[in-house]
């Protein structure tokens, strides 16, 4: 079927305006990684625009020698990878009886789940009871309070209830439990859904800031998304790196060095993207659309 003419200008337009939308979100990233690998006389007189001027790999040297990004690189990848696989537990345990018809409360659950998503207590009494509860300065603190998101199991509830009744019954029949049913029948079935959650809850903790920030107080402990923001409002990096390898600080810039960090805490979720990306819309649209 041809397509008419209007229709050829509207998938035009929305051609044109998603590449707009696309570029502004990559040009930004190739800016600030060519920034990371270019001399200090390019960043100074602003030539480096999105190809790196002059190849200088100093910045990525000094920030992995000057500051305790290793120790937060672990650090985000413990709180990141704990923290996803606590979530998407607990969310699939929350989400498969909810999707069940004969759970009793069904309905009241529901409701109680989804008005956590309408009403919250805020920041304070968030703070007092992860206080009370002892979690302060721990990874605990970012993983308890936000251990199931409301969407992601609504998502989830609504791909298990669209599961054929017929697989549940049939193995029942064979004498399958509830638990083997989940383990061996509902999540081989549901994988494109758990990656794409898996994702989302995994970008979340990776860039968590604000969390950590207020539950925190040691700095050893602090994640990647922490220490970058510390090391772009740092006014004294480059002194203190002077100290320690002056050589080297004559040959950087506070730019690189900063734009180095940005690079180094992007480029993990660049990496794994990719490899979940054929799960991320089959998953996400599986999971928001019943039957």
């Amino acid at each position: 079927m041809k397509s008419t003419q209007g229709e050829k200008i509207f998938y035009s337009l929305n051609y044109i305006i998603l590449i707009l939308i696309g570029l502004s979100c990559v040009l930004p990233l190739v800016h600030v990684f060519s920034l990371s690998l270019s001399d200090r006389h390019a960043i100074a007189s602003g030539n480096v625009i999105f190809w790196p001027v002059n190849l200088n790999a100093g910045g990525y040297s000094a920030l992995f020698k000057e500051t305790p990004i290793v120790t937060a690189f672990v650090n985000s990848v413990v709180i990141t990878v704990v923290g996803a696989t606590l979530n998407m537990v607990f969310t699939i345990l929350a989400a498969y009886p909810l999707s069940k018809r004969y759970f009793i409360g069904r309905r009241f659950y529901s409701f109680a789940v989804i008005f956590t998503m309408i009403f919250s207590a805020g920041v304070i009494p968030s703070y007092l009871v992860v206080k009370a509860l002892g979690l302060l300065n721990g990874y605990g603190s970012l993983w308890l309070p936000g251990l199931v998101s409301v969407w992601n199991l609504m998502v989830l509830r609504s791909f298990f209830e669209g599961l054929p009744e017929e697989l549940e019954e049939a193995a029942r029949m064979d004498g399958c439990s509830e638990w083997r049913l989940i383990l061996q029948i509902v999540l081989p079935l549901s994988g494109p859904v758990i990656a794409a959650l898996s994702l989302f809850y995994g970008v979340a903790h990776w860039n968590a800031f604000m969390n950590v920030l207020i539950y925190i107080n040691d700095s050893g402990k602090y994640n990647l998304a922490v220490l970058v923001q510390q090391m772009i409002q740092n006014q004294t990096l480059m002194q203190e790196i002077s100290v320690h390898d002056p050589g080297l600080a004559n040959s950087i810039t506070p730019e690189g060095v900063k734009s180095a960090g940005v690079v180094v805490m992007t480029l993990p979720m660049l990496i794994i993207y990719p490899f979940v990306q054929k799960y991320f819309v089959k998953g996400v649209m599986i999971g928001a659309v019943k039957g």
